[in-house]
């Protein structure tokens, strides 16, 4: 089974393709196109890195006649995901291309009207490209495209849905309690796109002024989401699942598969790998997705893990199971150290239950955001395909 490990192309100056694989892994997930951040990597040729919105290729025409390019890189021109689509291929082992798709500072900041529009009309979240708008949705596609042309295996597509109020820009503040039913509210779009595709927008529009007003005029935090505004939040499923099945048919036509990134374990545990509530798969229409829908659309589904507890974790993907079906392949993505792993045998643990309870395999996340010693404790995956096959042998 394909087990693969993230990294960036940043973190791959001066390493090659083994290096990565000699950490337990059987292929490699780069980052052809990413979003802005500062990152700490403990073992990078800078100690702090700084990532910039775009693309590590060259555009060759792919975005031609739309209306947003995305930025691309420097040192692109020298085709550093070709180089290692080489490497790879020289070691029998797939690359996988993964893209950040709908998180877009530099885009959203140059053309505000494609960004999701909170319900005071305020387009406040230039990260956050609306998957409903038309120029966004053809800049997805393209951008699919000419990712799974780097000759990738498969194109890995992280935001490819509604972004939420918490994560629309780089630095933040708020210094009112909202609680999480103002901030879900503070979060759902309202463009004249989604009003025009989602159906009861205008009503949702209002009951989410109303309460996320009422907070910031002094009232209480708001707890409890409004039956309007879930409503409203599930009917846009549609409009997410629709453009994964484009995005999806498009990177067929190139010979390569979709893998569709849902980040609603993220939104649970990213800060401390502490979720709690309803499995991340219950909680995933809060962002457009409907894992039932996308098991339709999409070949492959990948679920960050990112969670402490062993039994979170196998609660997690059982759901995703059972949501998905039988037949769509199911990718789990754990985090080998802080927050949510502690020791190699932690580590290990997690691994077979992310396995037991229904993952056809498990990725880990990122090469060059953690110490060596921790990547380090990623156990040989071909050894764990092995021990998981003589267990299905014993139970018929």
């Amino acid at each position: 089974m394909d087990s693969s490990l993230y990294v960036l192309v940043e973190d791959l100056r001066g390493v090659d393709a083994a290096r990565i694989l000699a950490h337990g892994v059987s292929s490699i997930t780069v980052g052809a196109a990413y979003h802005r951040a500062r990152d700490v990597t403990p073992h990078g040729r800078s100690r702090v890195t700084f990532r910039h919105d775009g693309v590590h290729f060259p555009l060759d025409g792919h975005f031609d006649g739309l209306r947003l390019v995305p930025p691309v890189r420097e040192g692109a021109d020298e085709q550093p995901l070709r180089a290692l689509r080489e490497e790879t291929r020289a070691l029998g082992v797939p690359l996988h291309g993964w893209g950040v798709f709908l998180h877009n500072t530099t885009l959203g900041l140059a053309f505000p009207d494609v960004t999701q529009e909170n319900c005071f009309g305020d387009r406040a979240a230039p990260a956050d490209l609306c998957p409903s708008h038309p120029d966004v949705r053809a800049y997805a596609v393209a951008l699919g495209r000419a990712i799974a042309r780097q000759g990738m295996d498969s194109v890995v597509a992280e935001s490819l849905h509604f972004g939420t109020f918490g994560h629309g820009y780089h630095h933040e503040r708020s210094f009112v309690e909202l609680g999480p039913a103002a901030e879900f509210a503070l979060g759902l779009c309202f463009c004249e796109h989604c009003r025009r595709r989602v159906p009861g927008a205008d009503q949702a529009r209002d009951v989410a002024a109303r309460l996320a007003a009422s907070v910031l005029d002094g009232g209480p935090p708001a707890e409890e989401i409004p039956d309007v505004l879930a409503a409203f939040a599930r009917a846009r499923t549609p409009v997410v699942t629709s453009l994964a099945a484009e995005v999806a048919d498009a990177v067929a036509v190139e010979g390569s598969r979709l893998t569709f990134v849902d980040l609603t374990g993220a939104m649970k545990g990213y800060a401390d790998g502490l979720p709690s509530g309803a499995p991340a798969a219950a909680d995933a229409w809060q962002v457009g997705i409907d894992p039932a829908s996308l098991a339709g659309a999409v070949p492959s589904y990948a679920v960050l893990c990112y969670a402490r507890e062993t039994a979170r974790i196998a609660e997690d993907i059982a759901a995703y199971r059972a949501a998905l079906g039988p037949d769509t392949r199911l990718r789990a993505v754990l985090r080998p150290g802080h927050p949510d792993t502690a020791s190699a045998e932690h580590l290990a643990a997690k691994i077979d239950a992310a396995r037991a309870s229904g993952a056809d395999t498990v990725d880990f996340y990122q090469y060059g955001l953690v110490p060596l010693p921790v990547l380090d404790r990623i156990p040989d995956q071909r050894l764990n395909d092995q021990r998981l096959n003589e267990r299905r042998r014993g139970s018929r």
